[in-house]
């Protein structure tokens, strides 16, 4: 590496503004509106330690609808050794220790707000949900589950219609969900029902209540758009499922339909496959395979959806490589 190389490394790292923007971003997807409320800082201040980094090929960049996301990028070469002879820098800083507060804060206020829409809308949320046209969704993603006596949680239960359809083919379930009127909505439909394999618990999609390998699927039907940091939420699906399990993951393909924020309370506007694939990735997850689904012609334009699934490899087990197909 030539001098002029190693010296502009040095001046990129050497400022401890964009050695702080680093370490938020190596843990969590941000916009420059959270970064200013985690940093304390002006917005142009903010922009223009990004620009650097991202000119630096520190980061990435994805524009969803009105809002820009940055995330870091893995380093390589000297690059890498300079950003790991920062980070250690950053071990026992008070500043740093600050920031990592700042940032669950700015997280928790992204779940606060999905958590607000649910309790308001509550036992309303099963017409609103018919904006989704999602039953041959459910039907197409049931398929891709478990055979009869297998036990599954659904994660973000909403008003227990999955865990219902689930019980009924006599699947035993955990339904968990973080909103208490939703969690009521479906303790009464199931009951409704007279449905006595569904376990209701109280819960957040990213601290699941349950063990490890405690069930034997687990799955996530339009919630992620919902969940503050949805890669979070796959790795603890991975975590609670067994060795030859299943994880099913049911959601929009990336969008621009902005009215979704105001009318459903999304905090995403769908994801692209690769995405999505890294996020089975990182949870360990083999053989991941993600099919894509036009949305039939409704009232209001909806945008495409998908269904990825994987298996929690064996112990010892190979990983399998991700397939994508169109439906």
């Amino acid at each position: 590496m030539s001098g002029e190389s190693l010296q502009r490394v040095l001046k990129t790292l050497a400022d401890p503004t964009r050695v702080r923007i680093l370490a938020l971003l190596e843990r969590e997807e941000l916009a420059v509106q959270e970064l200013m409320q985690v940093l304390g800082m002006a917005q142009s201040r903010v922009s223009r330690h990004l620009g650097i980094l991202r000119e630096a090929g520190l980061l990435r960049d994805r524009r969803e609808g009105t809002y820009v996301f940055y995330r870091s990028t893995a380093p390589s070469g000297i690059w890498r050794d300079a950003w790991e002879l920062a980070r250690r820098e950053l071990a026992g800083d008070p500043t740093a220790e600050r920031d990592a507060a700042s940032l669950v804060r700015v997280v928790e206020a992204r779940a606060s707000r999905s958590r607000s829409f649910f309790d308001a809308v509550g036992p309303e949320w099963d017409a609103l949900r018919k904006i989704f046209h999602d039953d041959t969704l459910r039907a197409r993603a049931i398929a891709h589950l478990a055979p009869v006596g297998w036990s599954v949680v659904d994660v973000g239960t909403g008003t227990g219609i999955l865990a219902g359809e689930l019980a009924q083919l006599g699947l035993r379930v955990i339904a968990v969900d973080h909103s208490p009127r939703m969690l009521e909505a479906a303790r009464a439909n199931l009951e409704r029902q007279g449905l006595e394999r569904v376990e209701l618990r109280g819960g957040e999609a990213n601290a699941l209540p349950l063990a490890n390998a405690e069930v034997d699927a687990a799955f996530a039907h339009m919630v992620l758009h919902y969940l503050p940091s949805p890669g979070e939420a796959l790795r603890e699906m991975a975590r609670v499922v067994r060795p030859g399990g299943v994880v099913v993951v049911v959601d929009f393909v990336r969008h621009e339909a902005e009215w979704m924020r105001d009318e459903l309370g999304v905090l995403w506007l769908g994801f692209p496959p690769d995405e999505v694939s890294s996020w089975f990735d990182a949870a360990d997850l083999a053989g991941t395979r993600i099919e894509h689904f036009a949305t039939p012609s409704v009232p209001r334009d909806l945008p495409g959806t998908f269904i990825a699934s994987a298996r929690k490899p064996a112990q010892g087990g190979a990983r399998g490589r991700s397939a994508l197909r169109s439906g």
